[in-house]
């Protein structure tokens, strides 16, 4: 058995996002997670039914979309529910793709009248989107059809939910809501050596015995450590880009500041040179200006 110096998984693998919610055993965990996120909206969902998570276009030319988790409750309405653990682009056009599937396999040939049960996609993000950054304290982004004009709801049966996990930072002691304990959780789940007393519920118990690695059979621990190296290798190959590009950055900046100077200071001499008598096409060639620039500086 491999020795991990944490104690609970990390959700953010995909092995650990899926034991949590993935799992029909663990179903109450997921069931009790869109209860609280959706609870103003949706009411009390009482039964979730796990769909077939890879879904193939119309044609086999269509590119086809494999969900993290796709489920239906007991109405008929679908949720997609995705984790993103780095940026990607057109990440928002991917959702709304993956959106699709789950309308167009509504629809009956011949019988179907066009009524639609609800789609709701959920994005549990690892990152913050560049248009977000300057909202630290905004971590939750509800998105439906609006009228622009009037802002009034066009359409209610088409939802996706975005949460910027980077951006939720509450101690312990700060958190109010159920919701808030389950962010908390999800955020910070690795980081624990043991339940804290305010998550003592029963659900959270749950989560805290399906996370911890101890509990794992051998061939449960090679597959997260899998999982746990591929997530560790993804941060690190960012976090060097990241560092390198600033590190350019830098490097770039730093060198057109010293070009900058050196331009400055030769326009300097150049100056002086004129104020002093000397004629131009001895200051052409002693600083290499152009007449034109030499005689800007009159």
């Amino acid at each position: 058995m491999s020795e991990f110096v944490e104690k609970y998984i990390n959700p953010f693998t995909d092995y650990g996002f899926k034991k949590l919610f993935g799992e029909e055993i663990n179903k109450d965990l997921l069931l009790d997670f869109l209860n609280e996120l959706l609870r103003e909206e949706q009411g009390v969902i009482t039964g979730l039914t796990y769909m077939k998570n890879e879904q193939l276009g119309m044609t086999e030319l269509d590119r086809k979309a494999i969900f993290d988790l796709y489920c239906e409750n007991d109405k008929g309405e679908k949720f997609i529910v995705e984790l993103q653990k780095t940026k990607q682009n057109f990440f928002k056009d991917r959702a709304l793709y993956y959106s699709t599937f789950p309308i167009r396999e509504q629809a009956k040939r011949s019988e179907w009248d066009f009524e639609l049960k609800a789609v709701y996609t959920i994005a549990i993000l690892d990152f913050v989107f560049e248009s977000d950054k300057n909202e630290p304290d905004k971590f939750r982004y509800d998105i439906k059809l609006m009228d622009i004009e009037s802002n009034k709801l066009f359409y209610k049966k088409l939802t996706f939910i975005y949460l910027e996990m980077p951006k939720f930072n509450k101690t312990v002691d700060q958190l109010e809501t159920r919701f808030d304990k389950w962010l908390y959780v999800l955020r910070n789940l690795n980081r624990l050596d043991r339940i804290p007393e305010k998550l003592r519920e029963s659900i959270f118990d749950k989560v805290f015995q399906t996370a911890e690695i101890a509990r794992f059979t051998q061939d449960q621990v090679r597959s997260y450590e899998d999982s746990l190296k591929y997530y560790r290798d993804l941060k690190n190959s960012l976090d060097t880009a990241r560092e390198e590009g600033l590190k350019k950055g830098m490097k770039k900046g730093m060198k057109k500041g010293i070009e900058k100077g050196i331009e400055k200071g030769i326009e300097k001499v150049a100056k002086g040179l004129l104020e002093s008598g000397i004629s131009i096409e001895i200051i052409m060639k002693s600083t290499g200006l152009t007449q034109d620039q030499i005689n800007s500086l009159k």
